[in-house]
């Protein structure tokens, strides 16, 4: 590759040139490549990380949930403590110590009493884990209802209709037959054979059997609510015997008369007492977890909250199960520590499908919502083993694991819209090929009615989510692409630029036809985004980058097709014209472009419509801007400018605001490169002398430079004679325009960001008007020309060196340096007029 340089000095230099702010009563024009910019400050301004006003703090909504917990898990072990306090009472004391003064009355009380506690106490020890496995096989459910809505939704439609129509259960039956029937033969199909369910070799803790032959009544998701009734019942039985007990105070033939009687009585009082505490603390509990989980409905409200949705209700009822676990296995309050977001990342990172999906469902849910984004994406940013899991998921091409696949790719394309998290994500091993896995497609060739051979995309699953994930792919890249490293990685990535490049492909039908999916368009908008980005990229990466884009056979034709077929689709022909644009910072990439048949006429053809649209107003700017650099120090692309007889067109554009900027350059270009075997068709740019005269004297930043610009070329194409009849008939005095120059450099004291070739341009004019006519030197004396040229000198910088720029670095070094103009300018107001002008 050869980048644009000249015969004198190395072929780049970066400059350190601060970001200029905006004057408050002129608009200035976007920065193109003729003016250095702060890529970094200007990519920023594209990827939307601009600082949004702070957000008030948000609570979150599981804080409900795990207070209720704690509550709950409070009264729990106040229960449990009396109730152990009650059975050593028992056991030690009464059964123990006091035994023979007992009643046999109270004697069988007291044993049923610590029965009914034990079988309370085993219940309570069970119940969450049987919560656990019903909610777990809730989720279970979900999972596998998903599974079969994406591999046989014909089944779902035939169950539908078994379950709505009003028939008999004959009719059921032969319908199921049929059914059968129809699922046995549609199985011969060789695609629904890959989607085919695996099958089951555990047991699904739902279902697993307790007892044998006891059909549905001992299934593991209805003991834990047997278990439930059964603690109720013990603290109701416990309630009622000991109130009868405390109530009748019939503790039968003991006599207080005696010491040992008189303590069994008090120690009845204290036993029955603890049972009675402990019975209504349970039925405390019992009735708070009433109150709030059915008729106040804290569960579904929290769920609502947390936008997760029907199928997120499992989700939020295994978090609250979780939670209540810790505190009562644990301090009361390590289930306070607990938060959805974390709980989300635990599942994320086990072992079990299941649990993943349902991890990667509540951190999707979370972090595109934008209550809870920014604290959900910061710790999943800073928890490396996540995004580590995240990246994985992005390989998973088995079509049953295609909803945990979507979920990830959007959580990964979140992380990647924050710088930090961006470099991590691409810091991880292997995670530019996981994101390349997700632009997964098959391009095959087929051929035309005409013979002509086209690619056509050909996916392996039609059910597939193919567009989902190119598209999340696409926009992975895309915020990827914001970092100058990243972009590298992107580059370095094996067949990842032929991937992008593919989907840039557009044929008529996709940019013409209305109805075409908007996917499809999509796709082909954010892979012509990620080029752009990689194009623009600044340093050597960029160099490779534009190198390898050009490269690639398909990347300047698809551009072409966007170009002629996509009138209705500006946007497009704009990131495709840019892309040009960037890639012509190259010379063999420029060669590229200009040599691929039809490009440089398209481009002309969308910059001299008229009558267009606003936004297609913006497409005919960057047209301009591409063509000036494509005629840019390449004289093949000049000629053929020139062979398209559009130089009389371009002199009608110089007059239009705005467009006047792009064609001023062009029209300098080709006359600074097309060589003198041009000359003829050059020449009637000398009829735009008037219009170039009065911008020049009443034009200011980018305009006046342009003008001055070409001015310089312009007036080459007139003899001394000529440009003298024409100063008279335009009734324009020659020192009018040396008085525009000087003050010109008068204004200019230093070089300026956005203009950083005026005083080059204007120096070049003046050597000219004093070589013409010699009467001119003493106009320029006068003027004070003397003193600002050796200003000039003196603030001379490399900023001024350049024709173009890539960011701050400078790109294609002009063959003169200022200060050899300076010094033949000054040579030429002391009457030393021999020298070479050297431009």
């Amino acid at each position: 590759m050869t980048v644009k340089s000249s015969t004198e000095g190395q072929s780049s230099i970066h400059l350190d040139i601060p970001q200029l702010q905006k004057k408050n009563d002129t608009v200035i024009s976007p920065a193109t490549m003729f003016e250095p910019q702060n890529s970094a400050g200007t990519r920023d301004r594209s990827s939307g990380n601009s600082v949004s006003p702070t957000l008030p703090a948000v609570s979150a909504p599981e804080k409900k949930l795990t207070l209720f917990a704690l509550r709950l898990a409070v009264l729990e072990k106040m229960a449990t403590g009396l109730g152990t306090l009650g059975f050593i009472w028992a056991t030690v004391v009464l059964l123990g110590g006091l035994a023979s003064t007992l009643d046999k009355t109270d004697f069988w009380f007291i044993t049923i009493i610590l029965l009914i506690e034990g079988a309370r106490i085993f219940s309570r020890s069970h119940e969450l884990e049987w919560q656990h496995q019903s909610t777990r096989s809730i989720a279970e459910a979900g999972v596998s209802s998903f599974r079969m809505l994406r591999s046989s939704p014909r089944a779902l439609a035939e169950s539908m209709k078994v379950m709505l129509s009003p028939v008999s259960s004959a009719t059921r039956k032969q319908s199921q037959q049929s059914r059968e029937i129809s699922e046995t033969t549609d199985a011969t199909n060789v695609r629904e054979q890959k989607l085919k369910w695996k099958l089951t070799r555990i047991w699904t803790s739902s279902e697993v059997p307790i007892v044998p032959y006891a059909g549905r009544v001992f299934l593991s998701r209805n003991v834990s609510k047997i278990l439930y009734w059964l603690q109720l019942l013990s603290a109701i039985a416990c309630a009622v015997l000991s109130l009868m007990k405390l109530i009748e105070r019939n503790f039968g033939d003991i006599a207080e008369k005696d010491t040992d009687e008189r303590n069994a009585k008090a120690a009845l009082y204290i036993f029955y007492g603890l049972a009675l505490a402990e019975a209504l603390v349970i039925l405390t509990e019992k009735l708070y977890w009433e109150w709030k989980v059915v008729i106040c409905k804290l569960l579904e409200r929290v769920n609502e909250e947390c936008d997760l949705g029907a199928s997120g209700m499992n989700s939020t009822q295994r978090f609250f199960y979780d939670s209540y676990w810790r505190c009562i296995n644990g301090s009361i309050f390590d289930g306070l520590g607990m938060d959805m977001v974390t709980f989300a990342m635990d599942l994320l990172c086990s072992n079990s499908l299941d649990e993943q999906l349902i991890g990667a469902r509540i951190l999707h849910q979370f972090s595109t919502k934008e209550r809870f984004s920014d604290d959900t994406l910061q710790k999943i940013g800073t928890t490396l083993p996540v995004i580590e899991r995240l990246v994985e998921i992005l390989n998973w091409e088995d079509p049953q694991e295609e909803e945990i696949r979507v979920s990830a790719a959007e959580i990964v394309s979140k992380l990647a819209g924050k710088k930090q998290n961006s470099l991590r994500v691409a810091g991880i091993p292997g995670a530019m090929e996981s994101i390349s896995s997700l632009l997964q497609t098959n391009r095959s060739p087929s051929s035309t009615a005409d013979g002509i051979r086209e690619k056509k995309i050909v996916f392996d699953h039609e059910d597939y989510g193919h567009w989902t994930f190119i598209n999340l792919g696409l926009l992975i890249l895309k915020k990827l692409a914001r970092d100058h490293d990243n972009c590298g990685k992107i580059g370095n990535t094996r067949g990842l630029l032929s991937k992008i490049i593919d989907f840039t492909h557009a044929d008529e039908r996709i940019l013409k036809d209305s109805t075409v999916t908007t996917s499809q368009v999509l796709t082909v908008k954010r892979s012509l985004q990620v080029i752009k980005m990689l194009a623009s990229t600044t340093g050597t990466t960029g160099k490779n980058l534009r190198r390898e884009i050009s490269e690639i056979v398909f990347t300047i034709s698809n551009i072409r097709d966007i170009l002629r077929h996509g009138e209705k689709q500006p946007e497009l022909q704009k990131l495709g014209i840019e892309i040009l644009t960037s890639l012509a910072q190259d010379n063999d990439a420029t060669e590229r472009i200009g040599g691929t048949g039809g490009v440089l006429k398209e481009l002309l053809k969308i910059f001299f419509q008229e009558g267009v649209l606003e936004n297609q107003r913006d497409v005919r700017i960057v047209a301009g801007e591409a063509l000036a650099m494509l005629a840019f120090e390449s004289k093949s692309n000049c000629h053929r400018i020139l062979k398209l007889n559009v130089v009389e067109r371009l002199l009608k554009v110089l007059e239009i605001p705005v467009l006047d900027v792009s064609a001023g350059r062009i029209l300098r270009n080709m006359c600074t490169y097309s060589g003198p075997e041009s000359f003829n068709q050059l020449k009637e740019v000398t009829a735009a002398a008037p219009t170039v005269l009065k911008a020049i004297l009443s034009g200011e930043g980018k305009l006046q430079e342009v003008m001055v610009g070409l001015a310089v070329h312009a007036f080459k194409f007139m003899t001394a004679e000529e440009s003298t009849a024409f100063f008279e008939q335009a009734g324009f005095r020659e020192a009018k325009l040396a008085c525009a120059l000087v003050e010109i450099l008068r204004s200019h004291r230093n070089p300026h960001i956005k203009v950083p070739r005026m005083r080059r341009f204007a120096i070049e004019l003046a050597i000219w008007m004093m070589r013409e006519k010699s009467t001119n030197v003493q106009i320029f004396r006068d003027l004070g020309m003397e003193e600002e040229l050796e200003g000039v000198m003196d603030t001379t910088s490399e900023l001024e060196s350049y024709n173009i720029f890539s960011g701050t670095f400078g790109l294609s070094r002009h063959s003169t340096t200022i200060h050899s103009l300076v010094e033949t300018a000054l040579m030429l107001l002391n009457n030393r007029f021999d020298q070479p002008i050297g431009y």
